[in-house]
């Protein structure tokens, strides 16, 4: 059975635009299987994006928006399925891509804060994400070990809260010492992943 046909937004959260690093090639990956399948793709690659930190709560809920972050917010809003690639650093995902979702998950966009006692709505409930993290330790020891702390938290905190759900996670560690045979695995699965639009 053919899959369904989805509206795709792919965001690469590398920081770091250079052409070899794994996380373009996985993205690239991806596109390409869910091209070759017929969905809707746009993409985002964050580390070509001109937008300012937030540095204050004023500032987080103003609606002065960046064009470049009001232009993902409208991909968000056109999106059925949001794809996430981005490496671990220190534990946690890049700032630059931790600002980026400070820019564009904003109050009155991304939640809508009810009166009290109230439940807060959830403008992008209905969409399903995957989030696709490469680090250099094993991917064993990050989940055992370390409990998926920051991709439990990017999981649960939110995007559940911003109504996004389900969420799906691919974890690929020991990225500088798998070898390029086990690189070509893992590009193949991110093509197939692609295709089913999943």
């Amino acid at each position: 059975m053919a899959p369904m046909k989805r509206r795709i937004l792919i965001i690469d959260g590398h920081p770091d635009s250079a052409a070899g690093r794994f996380v373009h090639a996985l993205c690239r990956a991806y596109y390409d299987g869910a091209r070759l399948a017929g969905h809707e793709l746009r993409s985002v690659i964050v580390s070509e994006l001109q937008f300012p930190l937030l540095r204050s709560n004023d500032e987080f809920r103003s609606q002065q928006i960046p064009s470049a972050i009001r232009e993902c917010q409208e991909s968000l809003v056109w999106a059925d399925h949001i794809v996430l690639l981005y490496p671990l650093w220190l534990g946690d995902m890049p700032a630059l891509l931790k600002g980026f979702l400070e820019q564009v998950l904003r109050p009155g966009f991304a939640f809508s804060e009810a009166p009290m006692s109230a439940a807060v709505r959830k403008p992008l409930a209905g969409k399903s994400a995957r989030i696709i993290v490469t680090m250099g330790m094993p991917a064993a020891v990050y989940r055992v070990y370390f409990g998926s702390h920051s991709l439990r938290a990017l999981r649960r905190n939110v995007l559940y809260f911003c109504g996004i759900r389900p969420v799906r996670t691919s974890v690929i560690g020991s990225v500088e010492s798998i070898g390029q045979a086990r690189r070509g695995i893992w590009l193949a699965r991110l093509q197939e992943l692609g295709k089913r639009g999943a």
